[in-house]
């Protein structure tokens, strides 16, 4: 038997598990700019995160909503689409991975996701 059309690795989690784990993933990355996780994670979240930051790019309402509706938490994607998107001035390849050595562990390999851009931090006004 072959494996063609199946896309994704499976991290030996249910489908549920695998969504809320690149959920999660991709909102700490965009909190804090750049997260260490496992390689094949790192490979994983690349390519939806980067299509959310075109989504976000967009920055009209409809695209705003799909970006929160996707991250499930609407500080972060008001930050995405905010903050984040308007900074950057490439059309594709937003995200840098870096491997960064082996886990202790169970030396799995190590890698750094990171955005390619510099994402300076800017202080929202209170009112």
């Amino acid at each position: 038997m072959h494996r063609h059309g199946y896309k994704g690795r499976k991290f030996g989690r249910e489908t549920d598990q695998r969504t809320a784990l690149t959920r999660g993933l991709m909102r700490s990355l965009f909190k804090y700019k750049s997260i260490d996780t496992t390689m094949a994670k790192a490979k994983e979240i690349r390519r939806p995160a980067e299509k959310l930051i075109t989504l976000a790019k967009r920055g009209d309402l409809a695209s705003r909503r799909l970006v929160i509706a996707r991250l499930d938490d609407q500080a972060v994607g008001n930050e995405l689409v905010d903050v984040i998107a308007p900074q950057i001035k490439r059309d594709s390849g937003y995200l840098r991975i870096e491997r960064t050595g082996y886990r202790r562990g169970d030396n799995a390999e190590m890698a750094t996701i990171s955005f390619v851009d510099e994402i300076k931090e800017t202080k929202k006004e209170e009112k």
